[in-house]
């Protein structure tokens, strides 16, 4: 099955699937490697490892060329964020038409302003139904695989009320939308009624720290939700093996007393398949 074929497969069927947030290549491999069977490729991860914040400073051609890398050595489906659609209707034809080529399985794409902001950030401001619902169509007419998966994601709990939330999500779904992402829902009991007042297939982005109480992958699969992504969490530990690397090659002058956490040359090697290249 393609991976288009395959992430349909998982927002129409009955398990739930976690896919950790990748932000470049290795990243995403290393998710491979760990046996999930979905990549999320986060848009604020992807910024922040370029030095920005998450305000949609990346350009569109900066962000397609990280989902090309992942893309490229990466055989499960990945999830791309299409943040605003990077522009008008007209950019966001144009996003979903480059996603499909670079291999991306599916992407999700906001209701907030340009500039946009993560999800987690208060002070939010978003377009009008309508507008939106018309850049769903649009990117739904612009794809060339039946398969791929188009997530509309609304910001509305945070910028204007729940109700409005859930009648943006059903709007979203009448313009076409294959699965919905309300995005920082508050409480179990939103999450909950998001679950009872969607039916269709659903996303949920859920990490530790952010707005979204932690819930039991089981109990949302039960809801319905069939998707979860956990955008940032590998790269909070990356920021945090970083530092203390930093710190004893400050002090020591080299890494050897963290010789137990680090990869060996030998095994970074095989992670990136070196030989397999050397072998070509």
């Amino acid at each position: 099955m393609s991976v288009t074929s395959r992430l349909r497969a998982m927002i129409d069927g009955d398990d739930i699937h976690i896919a950790p947030g990748a932000f470049d290549g290795l990243t995403a491999r290393l998710v491979e490697e760990a046996g999930f069977d979905l990549i999320y490729g986060s848009g604020g991860a992807i910024s922040r490892s370029a030095g920005f914040p998450d305000l949609g400073i990346l350009s569109f051609s900066e962000v397609v060329t990280r989902y090309e890398h992942m893309a490229s050595v990466t055989t499960v489906p990945i999830i791309a964020d299409g943040d605003t659609g990077f522009g008008n209707q007209i950019n966001a034809s144009r996003m979903v038409k480059t996603y499909e080529q670079i291999g991306v399985a599916g992407l999700h794409i906001e209701d907030q302003t340009f500039p946009k902001r993560c999800g987690h950030l208060d002070d939010k401001t978003l377009v009008p139904v309508e507008e939106m619902a018309h850049k769903v169509r649009a990117v739904k007419a612009a794809q060339t695989d039946p398969d791929f998966v188009v997530i509309a994601r609304t910001d509305a709990i945070a910028s204007e009320s729940f109700n409005a939330a859930i009648d943006r999500a059903h709007a979203y779904l009448d313009a076409g939308a294959d699965c919905i992402f309300v995005e920082a829902p508050e409480s179990v009991e939103q999450i909950e009624e998001i679950a009872k007042l969607i039916p269709q297939p659903k996303l949920i982005n859920m990490f530790f720290g952010g707005k979204t109480p932690m819930v039991p992958k089981e109990k949302l699969r039960e809801l319905g939700y069939r998707l979860v992504i956990i955008p940032s969490d590998l790269q909070r530990a990356t920021i945090t093996a970083c530092r203390r690397t930093l710190e004893a090659i400050k002090r020591d002058g080299d890494s050897s007393s963290l010789r137990d956490e680090m990869v060996s040359f030998k095994e970074r090697e095989a992670i990136i398949g070196t030989k397999d290249y050397l072998a070509l």
